[in-house]
């Protein structure tokens, strides 16, 4: 295939290629109807599902599924009883197609923007603690320096932000947490450690201790959707612990209300560096030094895979770190 000459797939952006529902997108994208109910059937991995979120019927979503498997000559999805899967092709598929519909969803704005003379608008995504701590203050401030572009800022859990991108509601992201990196294209803003902390009084504070000597001690956490909780326990369970293993534990959904419950006495807690050291240096929380054991996780910026937009992400996380580099 020559360089510019568009892909098979990018045959399926247009509304209505193989004919019939030509009217379906009344005011809307013009990627076409069989695609979106692809992508859904993918995310949701369930034809009912999938039915009912786009207002189909069963029937409709197995007609449009099998137009694409005949269109391509494969099958994109297997059965084993009641269970879904994609193929191989099936999720080559995917990829293709969800960089295609986020980019179709990106243009109409660059397009209006172009339109209007006004600032292309990008919705952009971060997890609480990296959003709030790491990612809001250089990003302010490369916005400042660029009015010809802003953004709306979106704060969910790693898992909720890729949802997100995957139904193309944000176009990129600053996550925590796990994400599989085959299948988005990143870049690593920063490396951050979880740091053990404790009530400034605590006869912790201060100390070298071993995990299991912490086991005692009552521990506040985040909510399961968390990605700094996924981290903590990644790495408890690479040393044979658990969450549970805790004499006790306490869920919290917000940052703040961790640090002033750990405070109070009531637990320690594993919270990011930038969003604890101001508090352990004013003397707010104490600070204890796990040996041997160093919990670090990246701090990444991720994106569709093969978007035609690649440089204008590329830009942002260019910007958006060398402002973070000035700031450290």
């Amino acid at each position: 295939m020559r360089r510019g000459e568009p892909d098979e797939s990018s045959r399926w952006i247009r509304q209505g290629e193989f004919g019939g529902h030509k009217d379906e997108e009344k005011g809307g994208a013009m990627l076409d109807f069989r695609v979106k109910t692809f992508l859904s059937v993918c995310r949701l991995m369930n034809y009912t599902h999938a039915a009912r979120e786009l207002n189909l019927t069963q029937s409709a979503v197995s007609q449009h599924m099998a137009a694409l498997e005949k269109h391509y000559g494969a099958k994109l999805v297997s059965f084993e009883g009641k269970s879904m899967s994609l193929t191989e092709e099936g999720m080559e598929l995917q990829r293709v197609f969800q960089s295609l519909a986020h980019d179709e969803l990106l243009l109409e704005r660059r397009i209006r923007a172009i339109s209007s003379q006004s600032a292309l608008r990008l919705n952009v995504g971060a997890t609480l603690t990296a959003g709030e701590y790491l990612v809001a203050p250089p990003l302010a401030r490369y916005m400042a320096a660029h009015p010809e572009m802003k953004a709306s800022i979106v704060s969910r859990s790693t898992a909720e932000l890729l949802d997100l991108m995957a139904k193309g509601e944000i176009d990129c992201a600053f996550v925590e947490g796990f994400f599989e990196k085959s299948e988005l294209s990143w870049d690593v803003l920063c490396v951050q450690e979880l740091v053990c902390v404790c009530p400034p009084n605590s006869s912790l504070a201060s100390r070298a201790c071993s995990m299991e000597e912490l086991l005692s001690a009552p521990l506040i956490v985040r909510e399961r959707e968390s990605g700094s909780r996924a981290v903590l326990e990644h790495a408890l369970h690479q040393r044979n612990y658990g969450i549970d293993s805790f004499a006790e534990v306490m869920e919290a959904s917000s940052i703040n209300m961790i640090k002033s419950f750990v405070e109070e006495g009531l637990g320690i807690s594993f919270v990011y560096d930038a969003a604890v050291r101001s508090d352990i240096r004013k003397g707010r929380l104490g600070e204890v030094f796990i040996r041997e054991v160093s919990i670090q996780h990246e701090i990444s910026f991720i994106r569709p895979k093969g978007s035609r937009f690649e440089e204008t992400f590329h830009a942002l996380f260019e910007g958006v770190k060398e402002e973070f580099d000035r700031l450290a």
